[in-house]
């Protein structure tokens, strides 16, 4: 006989757990009038089959698949199911049920008791035998079309994988427990979730394949968990092995032999406590995670993500030209290129982690001038693959550039269209030289110049160079400014980027105080450059009208507001009205009949 010991209680009923079989469980009623085994079998997953005094039940091996255990359970007074063959009456109460074949014990008196069913007028060759009344008969035939629709949706459950397959993850969690939760026999809903997975309370999930949770043998049925323990550290829901290396966001973390999480401390560049500082204040814009940044640390994306190095001092002292307003002339409160000359300004170009915003921004700018100062003859969307590629005096591609040697390779030399010569998107990882130049061109008298070379990208043949004169550089006065772009196009603008730009999403940009109060590390700004396209002005929640430039970024479509954004005008906020230039694009008679 084997030895049994206490379980923790099961929603009010005892359970007793064999010794010698463990996945056999004997369950003891306290209900007046009724004593009867629950049993469950390692080799067949039988479960609980509960029937009433009106039905006498011979072995059916319909019901060895538990197709009418749940309906029957709830409709029919209590009747024993254990594994055993034959049908017995008062079993001895708290005894052990074995764990063979069925046999069905009845709780009260009833025809054909003293150990033996009844006869039956009508046995059936499958062994089931019924004596019930019809109405009955006919309710538990309904309850198992019931129970075999309910079985077919149940059918991902077991064919899930088990979750402990290779041992118990987070092995000392508290699921089970802290719901309070063990349920009888097979019970879908009693589910938690279960690192990223669901996990289950049931007596159903102590099966072969068991997606049981971590504590249901201890907190449910008072015995050790048959997996071992998986040692690992538990982090944002998940457990990583010991001596695993991981990544989260832009930190490299490991997990120590003692469970310890262990990350480095680099400043990330999609920083989520800087994001929720800043749409906790009253800045006037909102914050958020670009996902083309998740990954990147702050020093890199200052590193990669910008490009333009500021202008020497003699370049700085430069000439600047006024732009006068008539007398009496009034520039309108807002204004955008895009609606004044519609289908001549491109769209925001994307740097990728190419450091070159000093041929994005002048490829982007002298686009648009020279299909404004052609009439819309000549819409090209220029290369900033061959500046980055063949402007390479004092120029460093994708590592950096100036934009007074931008607008002098742009005059002098000129560039063909990024149909033509398409960016190669050079990562931040890539190791080796810059890309060769692929284009090059020859004098044809009068400044203009003709390609020599085919285009790289084999499916296209116009390889026209365009060209532009000198370019020339604006007052600082926001009126000026805005004349020039309203009369001649957009225009290009140095600005300094801080830290809380990169998760710049929508509103009126400008620099936050958010990051004063950290390390010095989490503070960092670099040079840019961008297309400023129009202005406008908006009003405040407090009644302040807050005025602002509207300007093209090289970050893709997805940042920002479609890949533009707004920042404050006329406060010269993150240096971007201290040096702003314009150009006018080389166009001819001949280059508006050719094209």
């Amino acid at each position: 006989m084997p030895t049994h010991r206490k379980a923790p209680r099961f929603h009010g009923k005892s359970f007793l757990v064999s010794d010698h079989n463990p996945f056999c469980l004997s369950y003891s009623s306290t209900s007046k009038g009724s004593d009867f085994h629950l049993s469950k079998s390692k080799e067949d997953n039988l479960m609980l089959i509960v029937l009433g005094p009106a039905c006498s039940l011979l072995q059916a091996p319909a019901l060895r698949y538990g197709l009418l255990q749940v309906q029957m359970s709830r409709l029919l007074p209590p009747t024993v199911c254990r594994p055993g063959g034959h049908s017995r009456r008062g079993g001895t109460k708290g005894s052990p049920a074995p764990c063979s074949s069925l046999d069905f014990v009845s709780g009260s008196g009833e025809p054909g008791g003293g150990g033996q069913p009844g006869p039956s007028p009508h046995p059936s060759p499958g062994g089931t035998m019924w004596r019930c009344p019809p109405g009955l008969l006919l309710l538990l035939l309904l309850a198992g079309q019931g129970a075999l629709g309910d079985r077919r949706g149940r059918w991902r459950r077991e064919l899930a994988p088990g979750l402990h397959l290779r041992g118990i993850r987070d092995a000392g969690g508290r699921y089970c427990q802290e719901q309070d939760m063990c349920c009888r026999g097979r019970a879908d809903d009693c589910a938690l979730p279960y690192l990223g997975a669901t996990c289950y309370c049931d007596l159903f999930c102590n099966r072969t394949v068991s997606d049981c949770c971590p504590d249901f043998w201890d907190f449910c049925l008072g015995v050790p968990p048959p997996f071992p323990p998986i040692r690992g550290c538990m982090h944002g829901g998940r457990i990583y092995p010991v001596f695993g290396t991981y990544w989260d966001n832009c930190n490299r973390c490991t997990c120590q032999e003692k469970g310890q999480w262990e990350c480095d401390q680099e400043p990330c560049l999609v920083d989520l406590d800087m994001i929720n500082a800043i749409n906790r204040g009253n800045y006037g814009w909102q914050a958020g995670n670009h996902s083309a940044f998740w990954g990147m640390t702050l020093d890199e994306g200052i590193r990669y993500r910008l490009g333009t190095t500021r202008p020497s001092s003699s370049v700085m002292n430069m000439n600047e030209i006024y732009m006068v307003l008539d007398p009496g002339e009034v520039l309108p409160t807002a204004f955008e290129a895009s609606e004044k000359w519609p289908n001549l300004i491109h769209e925001p170009l994307d740097q990728g982690n190419c450091a070159g915003s000093w041929a994005f921004s002048t490829a982007a700018v002298a686009s648009d001038r020279v299909s404004i100062h052609s009439l819309g003859h000549m819409t090209p969307v220029l290369s900033p693959q061959n500046l980055l590629s063949c402007d390479t005096h004092h120029q460093q591609g994708c590592r950096g550039g100036r934009l007074d040697g931008a607008w002098w390779f742009l005059r002098r030399r000129g560039v063909v269209s990024d149909n033509c010569y398409p960016f190669s998107g050079r990562e931040r990882d890539e190791a080796g030289p810059a890309p060769p130049c692929m284009m090059h061109s020859r004098a044809m008298g009068r400044g203009k110049r003709q390609a020599t070379a085919r285009c790289p990208n084999s499916h296209v043949h116009a390889n026209d160079i365009y060209q532009v004169t000198p370019a020339y550089r604006l007052g600082s006065n926001e009126q000026e400014i805005m004349k020039e772009l309203m009369e001649n196009g957009p225009v290009q603008a140095l600005m300094e980027v801080h830290e809380d730009f990169f998760l710049y999403q929508g509103g009126i940009y400008s620099h936050t105080p958010v990051s004063l109060s950290r390390p010095e590390r989490y503070r960092r700004h670099g040079t840019h450059s961008v297309k400023i396209t129009g202005w406008g002005e908006e009003t405040q929640p407090d009644g302040k009208t807050l005025k602002y430039w509207t300007a093209a970024n090289s970050w893709g479509p997805s940042w920002g507001e479609r890949g533009h954004f707004r920042i404050v005008r006329g406060a010269n906020e993150c240096d971007i009205e201290s040096f702003v230039l314009g150009v006018w694009g080389r166009v001819g008679m001949e280059d508006m009949g050719h094209h």
